[in-house]
Protein backbone atom coordinates (compact mmCIF):
# COMPACT_ATOMS: atom_id res chain seq x y z
CA UNK A 1 0.00 0.00 0.00
CA UNK A 2 1.23 3.64 -0.62
CA UNK A 3 1.19 4.68 2.72
CA UNK A 4 3.32 2.31 3.75
CA UNK A 5 5.64 3.21 0.96
CA UNK A 6 5.43 6.90 2.51
CA UNK A 7 6.24 5.53 5.89
CA UNK A 8 9.13 3.09 5.34
CA UNK A 9 10.93 6.50 3.30
CA UNK A 10 9.50 8.53 6.37
CA UNK A 11 11.72 6.06 8.45
CA UNK A 12 14.67 6.90 6.62
CA UNK A 13 14.50 10.36 6.86
CA UNK A 14 14.03 10.29 10.50
CA UNK A 15 17.17 8.43 10.50
CA UNK A 16 19.12 10.72 7.78
CA UNK A 17 17.64 14.02 10.30
CA UNK A 18 18.90 11.98 13.59
CA UNK A 19 21.81 11.66 12.27
CA UNK A 20 22.82 15.18 10.92
CA UNK A 21 21.09 16.96 14.37
CA UNK A 22 21.11 14.89 17.65
CA UNK A 23 17.50 14.45 18.87
CA UNK A 24 18.40 16.26 22.32
CA UNK A 25 19.85 19.18 20.43
CA UNK A 26 16.63 19.68 18.38
CA UNK A 27 14.10 19.47 21.47
CA UNK A 28 16.25 21.77 23.82
CA UNK A 29 16.59 24.76 20.50
CA UNK A 30 12.97 23.97 19.47
CA UNK A 31 11.78 24.48 23.51
CA UNK A 32 13.53 27.57 23.43
CA UNK A 33 11.41 29.24 21.27
CA UNK A 34 8.33 31.27 21.42
CA UNK A 35 5.82 29.06 22.23
CA UNK A 36 2.98 31.24 20.41
CA UNK A 37 -0.72 30.96 21.08
CA UNK A 38 -1.69 28.25 18.57
CA UNK A 39 -2.61 30.79 15.67
CA UNK A 40 -4.20 27.94 13.61
CA UNK A 41 -6.50 27.15 16.14
CA UNK A 42 -7.42 30.58 16.26
CA UNK A 43 -7.67 31.03 12.40
CA UNK A 44 -9.66 28.03 11.90
CA UNK A 45 -12.65 30.04 14.40
CA UNK A 46 -13.19 31.91 11.36
CA UNK A 47 -17.24 33.54 11.45
CA UNK A 48 -17.35 31.39 7.72
CA UNK A 49 -16.26 28.25 6.98
CA UNK A 50 -12.04 28.72 7.04
CA UNK A 51 -9.55 28.06 4.01
CA UNK A 52 -6.55 26.32 4.85
CA UNK A 53 -4.89 26.76 1.17
CA UNK A 54 -2.06 24.42 0.38
CA UNK A 55 1.38 25.06 -1.36
CA UNK A 56 1.61 21.51 -3.21
CA UNK A 57 3.77 20.34 -6.07
CA UNK A 58 3.09 16.76 -6.86
CA UNK A 59 1.19 14.07 -5.10
CA UNK A 60 1.34 9.96 -5.48
CA UNK A 61 -2.74 10.05 -7.02
CA UNK A 62 -1.88 12.86 -9.63
CA UNK A 63 1.90 13.07 -10.17
CA UNK A 64 3.42 16.44 -10.77
CA UNK A 65 0.70 19.15 -10.06
CA UNK A 66 3.24 22.12 -10.88
CA UNK A 67 5.67 21.60 -13.43
CA UNK A 68 7.02 24.87 -12.04
CA UNK A 69 6.85 25.46 -8.41
CA UNK A 70 7.53 29.34 -7.28
CA UNK A 71 6.28 27.99 -3.88
CA UNK A 72 7.01 31.67 -2.10
CA UNK A 73 4.82 33.48 -4.88
CA UNK A 74 2.31 31.17 -4.48
CA UNK A 75 2.37 31.53 -0.59
CA UNK A 76 1.66 35.10 -0.79
CA UNK A 77 -0.92 34.85 -3.56
CA UNK A 78 -2.61 32.67 -1.14
CA UNK A 79 -2.19 35.78 1.51
CA UNK A 80 -3.57 38.39 -0.67
CA UNK A 81 -6.48 36.41 -2.05
CA UNK A 82 -7.27 36.06 2.06
CA UNK A 83 -6.87 32.42 2.81
CA UNK A 84 -6.97 31.72 6.34
CA UNK A 85 -3.95 29.45 6.72
CA UNK A 86 -1.86 27.83 4.34
CA UNK A 87 -0.45 24.17 4.74
CA UNK A 88 2.52 23.14 2.99
CA UNK A 89 3.78 19.64 1.86
CA UNK A 90 7.23 18.67 3.16
CA UNK A 91 7.87 15.25 1.91
CA UNK A 92 10.27 15.11 -0.48
CA UNK A 93 9.67 11.46 -2.13
CA UNK A 94 6.24 11.02 -2.74
CA UNK A 95 5.24 14.49 -2.87
CA UNK A 96 8.32 16.82 -4.07
CA UNK A 97 8.24 18.60 -0.96
CA UNK A 98 10.92 20.01 1.25
CA UNK A 99 11.22 21.53 4.80
CA UNK A 100 13.25 24.35 2.82
CA UNK A 101 9.27 25.54 1.63
CA UNK A 102 8.07 26.15 4.67
CA UNK A 103 11.01 28.15 6.47
CA UNK A 104 11.29 30.19 3.57
CA UNK A 105 7.50 30.57 3.46
CA UNK A 106 7.68 31.75 7.10
CA UNK A 107 10.17 34.28 6.49
CA UNK A 108 7.51 36.19 3.66
CA UNK A 109 4.43 35.36 4.89
CA UNK A 110 2.52 36.34 8.04
CA UNK A 111 -0.72 33.54 7.93
CA UNK A 112 -0.24 30.14 10.41
CA UNK A 113 1.02 27.40 8.47
CA UNK A 114 0.39 23.86 8.51
CA UNK A 115 3.43 21.55 7.97
CA UNK A 116 1.86 18.97 5.89
CA UNK A 117 3.90 15.36 6.30
CA UNK A 118 3.92 11.95 7.91
CA UNK A 119 5.21 12.55 11.24
CA UNK A 120 6.31 9.06 12.93
CA UNK A 121 8.89 10.64 15.49
CA UNK A 122 8.97 13.00 18.34
CA UNK A 123 12.20 14.69 16.66
CA UNK A 124 9.54 15.92 13.47
CA UNK A 125 7.63 17.30 16.18
CA UNK A 126 10.73 19.78 17.20
CA UNK A 127 12.37 20.12 13.60
CA UNK A 128 8.14 21.57 12.55
CA UNK A 129 8.84 24.19 15.29
CA UNK A 130 12.07 25.40 14.12
CA UNK A 131 11.18 25.60 10.50
CA UNK A 132 8.52 27.76 11.70
CA UNK A 133 5.59 25.66 11.63
CA UNK A 134 2.39 26.91 13.81
CA UNK A 135 0.56 23.48 13.28
CA UNK A 136 1.71 19.77 12.14
CA UNK A 137 -0.44 17.26 11.01
CA UNK A 138 -0.84 13.34 13.11
CA UNK A 139 -2.44 11.21 10.96
CA UNK A 140 -4.10 8.60 12.94
CA UNK A 141 -3.47 5.55 10.31
CA UNK A 142 -0.26 6.10 11.21
CA UNK A 143 -0.18 6.46 15.20
CA UNK A 144 -2.08 4.57 18.01
CA UNK A 145 -4.29 6.75 20.23
CA UNK A 146 -1.31 6.98 23.03
CA UNK A 147 1.36 7.74 20.78
CA UNK A 148 -1.29 10.86 19.01
CA UNK A 149 -1.51 11.61 22.81
CA UNK A 150 1.94 12.33 23.57
CA UNK A 151 2.54 13.92 20.37
CA UNK A 152 -0.22 16.48 21.32
CA UNK A 153 1.27 17.03 24.76
CA UNK A 154 4.96 17.50 22.87
CA UNK A 155 2.87 20.22 20.47
CA UNK A 156 1.19 22.24 23.43
CA UNK A 157 4.75 22.38 25.22
CA UNK A 158 5.87 24.06 21.98
CA UNK A 159 2.97 26.35 21.38
CA UNK A 160 2.26 23.84 18.01
CA UNK A 161 -1.43 22.85 17.17
CA UNK A 162 -2.07 19.15 16.28
CA UNK A 163 -4.50 18.73 12.80
CA UNK A 164 -5.70 14.75 13.98
CA UNK A 165 -6.27 13.77 10.86
CA UNK A 166 -9.07 10.51 11.03
CA UNK A 167 -10.84 8.60 7.94
CA UNK A 168 -13.08 6.30 9.53
CA UNK A 169 -15.19 6.35 12.66
CA UNK A 170 -12.54 4.24 14.70
CA UNK A 171 -10.23 7.06 13.86
CA UNK A 172 -12.61 9.89 14.93
CA UNK A 173 -12.82 7.72 18.36
CA UNK A 174 -8.73 7.70 18.72
CA UNK A 175 -7.95 11.38 18.15
CA UNK A 176 -10.98 12.36 20.49
CA UNK A 177 -9.50 9.74 22.97
CA UNK A 178 -6.19 11.07 22.56
CA UNK A 179 -7.36 14.82 23.16
CA UNK A 180 -7.51 16.13 19.67
CA UNK A 181 -8.78 19.62 19.75
CA UNK A 182 -8.71 19.81 15.71
CA UNK A 183 -10.07 16.54 13.65
CA UNK A 184 -9.42 16.56 10.24
CA UNK A 185 -11.27 14.06 7.97
CA UNK A 186 -9.26 13.26 5.21
CA UNK A 187 -11.99 12.28 2.42
CA UNK A 188 -9.03 10.64 0.32
CA UNK A 189 -8.25 7.08 1.94
CA UNK A 190 -4.74 7.17 2.24
CA UNK A 191 -4.45 3.07 1.25
CA UNK A 192 -6.62 3.08 -1.69
CA UNK A 193 -6.21 6.93 -2.69
CA UNK A 194 -10.19 6.66 -3.49
CA UNK A 195 -11.72 10.00 -2.39
CA UNK A 196 -15.37 10.41 -1.34
CA UNK A 197 -16.46 14.08 -0.54
CA UNK A 198 -19.37 12.25 1.87
CA UNK A 199 -17.34 11.12 4.50
CA UNK A 200 -17.00 14.62 6.20
CA UNK A 201 -20.86 14.87 5.95
CA UNK A 202 -20.85 10.93 7.88
CA UNK A 203 -18.46 11.86 10.24
CA UNK A 204 -19.30 15.44 11.22
CA UNK A 205 -21.69 14.60 13.81
CA UNK A 206 -19.03 11.97 15.66
CA UNK A 207 -17.01 14.94 16.64
CA UNK A 208 -18.39 17.63 19.52
CA UNK A 209 -19.06 21.04 18.45
CA UNK A 210 -16.27 22.46 20.40
CA UNK A 211 -13.47 20.73 18.27
CA UNK A 212 -12.64 22.04 14.83
CA UNK A 213 -13.55 20.21 12.36
CA UNK A 214 -11.54 20.47 9.39
CA UNK A 215 -12.48 18.75 6.23
CA UNK A 216 -10.00 17.48 3.35
CA UNK A 217 -9.26 16.29 -0.25
CA UNK A 218 -11.98 16.12 -3.34
CA UNK A 219 -12.87 20.15 -2.31
CA UNK A 220 -13.42 20.97 -6.02
CA UNK A 221 -16.51 23.34 -6.25
CA UNK A 222 -18.43 26.21 -4.53
CA UNK A 223 -20.58 23.18 -4.00
CA UNK A 224 -18.93 21.36 -2.43
CA UNK A 225 -17.45 23.68 0.19
CA UNK A 226 -21.61 24.75 0.31
CA UNK A 227 -22.06 21.01 1.09
CA UNK A 228 -19.64 21.13 4.26
CA UNK A 229 -20.45 24.44 5.43
CA UNK A 230 -24.05 23.69 5.81
CA UNK A 231 -22.88 20.35 7.85
CA UNK A 232 -21.15 22.40 10.21
CA UNK A 233 -17.86 22.04 9.37
CA UNK A 234 -15.21 24.58 10.79
CA UNK A 235 -12.49 24.80 7.94
CA UNK A 236 -11.47 22.93 4.35
CA UNK A 237 -8.32 22.02 2.89
CA UNK A 238 -7.97 22.35 -0.55
CA UNK A 239 -4.98 22.21 -2.14
CA UNK A 240 -4.73 20.89 -6.22
CA UNK A 241 -8.28 23.07 -7.19
CA UNK A 242 -5.80 26.12 -5.72
CA UNK A 243 -2.57 24.87 -7.16
CA UNK A 244 -4.15 24.32 -10.75
CA UNK A 245 -5.62 27.53 -10.41
CA UNK A 246 -3.75 30.56 -12.70
CA UNK A 247 -5.55 33.57 -10.71
CA UNK A 248 -5.91 32.37 -6.95
CA UNK A 249 -7.62 35.38 -5.61
CA UNK A 250 -10.62 34.50 -8.04
CA UNK A 251 -10.26 30.85 -7.68
CA UNK A 252 -10.78 31.64 -3.54
CA UNK A 253 -13.82 33.88 -3.96
CA UNK A 254 -15.61 31.24 -6.05
CA UNK A 255 -14.90 28.71 -3.90
CA UNK A 256 -16.06 30.65 -1.36
CA UNK A 257 -19.39 31.46 -3.37
CA UNK A 258 -18.21 35.06 -3.22
CA UNK A 259 -17.93 35.07 -7.61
Amino acid sequence: MILDKLADATRRRVEALKAQTPPEELKSRALAMDRGAFPFEAALRAPDIAVICEVKRASPSKGVIAGEFPYLDIARDYEKAGADAVSVLTEPDYFLGHPDYLSGIRAQVGLPLLRKDFILDDCQLYESKLIGADAVLLICALLDTETLKSYIGICDSLGLSALVEAHDAPEIRSALAAGARIVGVNNRDLRTFQVDLGNSVRLRPLVPGDILFVAESGIKTAEDVGLLRRAGVNAVLIGETLMRSGDKKAALRELRGMA
